[in-house]
């Protein structure tokens, strides 16, 4: 069945780990008779929990995409790991929703992941609506919750729905809208009957409403007008403002929910089928032609424009391609442009599915949600378009890495299906990164954190039958000079056959920082044949990318070659590339040679009580604090560090703030690395070499 836009619901459910998504998910379900029986993320069984490492884990490491209809409204409906480690999932989701579930834990504050999915659907300009999950656990205090999430996301923050009882018998809600208290079946069907409010929390709704009221009015003047005249407004009268203000983000509603106990979840579910985002509050988008002049997609163009939000390899079915229709409809047998690649893709088979389970369809229509299989050249992030409106939709931007090691294939002869599967996993997931790092001789992969980078190996291991290591990175540190210094080297060979004969004159100097190597010649008069200045300086960079002192690139240093000696039978290339080699090697022992060490610039966010702790940990790591900016519960440290001061910190980090701290890295400049260090880098460097 095709729904039209107005009817179809696009949401992420997004949040901190372990808040209840993945259940909440599996209650809808339920709800819309889509299962028979919810399943347990403990017992491996749910729909969208399907991965062999989500089973392991018992976490969501991917977005899983899940639909069902309600209410007439078709609910595409995307599951996201709470991980930071996999944010690259949930991004995707929420470039392509159409509002953010924001699920928090009924037992805990608004805690950093919540905080960070907030930031990025302000990002994508969605609104929002909070579900308190888990009110059937002990000690849940409701109110104190509420008060919480007012405090931290401001006073727009409101009970949709209330929990009448908590705790492990909790079985009844009260719907603020209708003044209804609602009654939940125990068997966890999600089924309820309704009963009009009664006595205090009849005195309850009557205050809430009128806060409803004006925070609706925020948005409809006209409403408030109404019930000043009439003292109250029907539900159908708030309808049309509450959506309004809900896409004006004047109002944030909030919905309690035991979604292991399915109790409030039909509730949540009627309000998102009345109230929720459709693709039509978002009818048309930015978008850029093959000039990059910017302009839009509307919902109603009869052209086709989908954004791909998510790329994955299934065993026995290939690549998937999970799309956003924009414009427009795709059918099997259609071709469409990719202008992110200049290719030309023939759609095949289009699914919708249900976790892992496809169910072929003839049409994604416009403001739908689908999946296309083997697509020849596409990958996350790209555009397809019809052949005639070559236009890009905008793309994530992932977050940078926090976390780098190298990767060792642990059998030799893997290097071509490492290779293969490294792009594949990158394809899949841009926040994985991979490259060679040519002063190092390593491949260096990066990611989101400790627990990303082991489900890499596992992918590599199960999906590519390839098993690796991954160890500390070799840090690139570089050598200079600190004085000038002159040499002269004479090379002489005459063993037989050719001789070789070059004598090269040269003088170095400390360059700027950063200038690399500046290679100049004053050769006067026919002392040595111009000639033979690129053999020279052929040699000179020769040794630089060696290492003199200590193994490194050599860098900043001015070279010039003023004057030497040739022969005129025994003077070669080769003999003028020794000489300068050796000339250069002796300068450059002369001239106090020293190790220059790579610093990054790091961003370090945690909740303002564990400052100290972070910033003392930052100086014990020779960090220099530039700057602390933010204004919320949450700072931001502005800081430098050496790289070698900086391996694993995503985990340190983690057991310095309880978890909850978060932070990027990326290169800064090279600094000269302390003397008392230099030995301990030097000696480590010849201990690495000897075996």
């Amino acid at each position: 069945m095709t729904y039209p836009p107005e009817h179809i619901r696009n949401f992420a459910i997004v949040g901190h780990q372990s808040s209840g998504k993945t259940t909440l998910s599996e209650a809808m379900l339920a709800c819309a008779g889509v299962i028979n029986r919810m399943g347990l993320v403990e017992a491996g069984n749910t729909v969208s929990d399907y991965h062999a490492t989500e089973k392991e884990r018992q976490i969501s490491v991917h977005a899983s995409l899940l639909h069902c209809a309600w209410m007439n409204r078709k609910f595409n409906i995307i599951d996201t790991p709470g991980y930071l480690d996999f944010i690259s999932e949930g991004l995707g989701a929420l470039r392509v929703g159409d509002f953010a579930m924001v699920v928090v834990n009924a037992t805990s504050d608004p805690e950093i992941g919540t905080d960070q999915v907030w930031e990025y659907a302000n990002r994508f300009g969605l609104p929002k609506l909070i579900v308190v999950n888990g009110i059937d656990k002990e000690n849940v205090d409701f109110d104190q919750v509420l008060a919480d999430l007012r405090s931290h996301f401001g006073k727009k923050v409101f009970p949709m729905t209330l929990p009448i009882d908590t705790g492990p018998g909790c079985c009844r809600i009260l719907d603020v809208m209708r003044s209804e208290e609602v009654d939940y079946a125990r068997d966890g069907s999600g089924t309820y009957t309704e009963t009009a409010a009664d006595g205090a929390w009849k005195q309850r709704v009557r205050v809430l409403h009128s806060e409803l009221i004006e925070l609706v009015a925020e948005a409809d003047d006209s409403l408030l007008e109404d019930f000043f005249e009439q003292g109250d407004l029907t539900e159908d009268q708030l309808r049309s403002g509450v959506h309004a203000a809900i896409q004006a983000q004047t109002f944030i509603p909030v919905f309690a929910t035991s979604a292991l106990k399915n109790v409030g979840v039909a509730r949540l579910m009627d309000l998102v089928a009345k109230y929720g985002s459709s693709p039509v509050d978002r009818r048309e988008v930015p978008a850029t032609d093959e000039e990059g002049h910017k302009g839009s997609i509307a919902l109603g163009d009869s052209s086709p424009a989908c954004y791909i939000w998510k790329t994955i390899s299934e065993p026995h079915v290939g690549e998937l391609s999970f799309c956003r229709m924009y414009s427009g409809s795709i059918h099997p047998n259609m071709e469409l442009y990719n202008p992110h690649r200049d290719v030309t893709e023939k759609i095949g088979q289009i699914f919708t599915l249900q976790g892992h389970t496809r169910e072929g369809i003839d049409e994604i229509g416009p403001g739908d949600i689908g999946v296309m299989a083997k697509l020849r050249d596409t990958h996350t992030g790209n555009t397809l378009t019809s052949p005639d409106r070559k236009v890009r939709l905008p793309r994530v931007d992932y977050p940078k890495p926090n976390i780098h090691g190298t990767m060792v294939a642990l059998h030799q002869g893997d290097e071509d299906k490492l290779a293969a599967g490294l792009t594949t996993l990158h394809e899949e997931d841009p926040t994985f990164l991979f490259g060679y790092n040519n002063e190092t001789k390593e491949l260096v992969v990066s990611g989101q954190g400790e627990l990303h980078l082991e489900v890499i190996k596992s992918r590599l291991s199960r999906r590519f039958n390839v098993e690796v290591d991954i160890v500390e990175p070799r840090i690139a540190f570089r050598e200079t000079i600190q004085m000038p210094a002159d040499s002269k080297y004479r090379h002489k060979k005459q063993s037989g056959g050719a001789g070789q004969f070059a004598e090269v004159w040269m003088r170095i100097r400390p360059g700027e920082r950063d200038s690399g190597i500046d290679f100049q010649q004053s050769l006067v008069g026919t002392n040595v044949d111009r000639v033979f200045v690129p053999s020279v300086e052929k040699g000179v960079k020769a040794a630089c990318e060696e290492g003199i002192y200590g193994g490194y690139h050599i860098t900043d240093l001015a070279i010039d070659f003023y004057d030497g000696k040739m022969h005129s039978v025994d003077s070669k290339d080769i003999a003028f590339q020794i000489a300068g080699k050796e000339a250069f090697r002796e300068a450059f022992m002369a001239a106090r040679p020293c190790l220059l060490e790579p610093l990054l610039s790091v961003e370090i966010t945690v909740p303002e009580q564990f400052l100290g702790d972070v910033m003392s940990d930052l100086s014990a790591r020779r960090g220099h604090i530039h700057g602390i900016e933010g204004e919320t519960k949450y700072r931001t440290i502005k800081a430098e560090v050496p790289q070698m001061e900086m391996y694993r910190y995503a985990t340190t980090l983690r057991s310095l703030t309880g978890g909850v701290g978060l932070h990027n890295e990326t290169f800064s400049r090279y600094e000269l690395l302390p003397p008392q260090l230099e030995s301990r880098v030097l000696k480590s460097e010849k201990l690495a070499h000897s075996h």
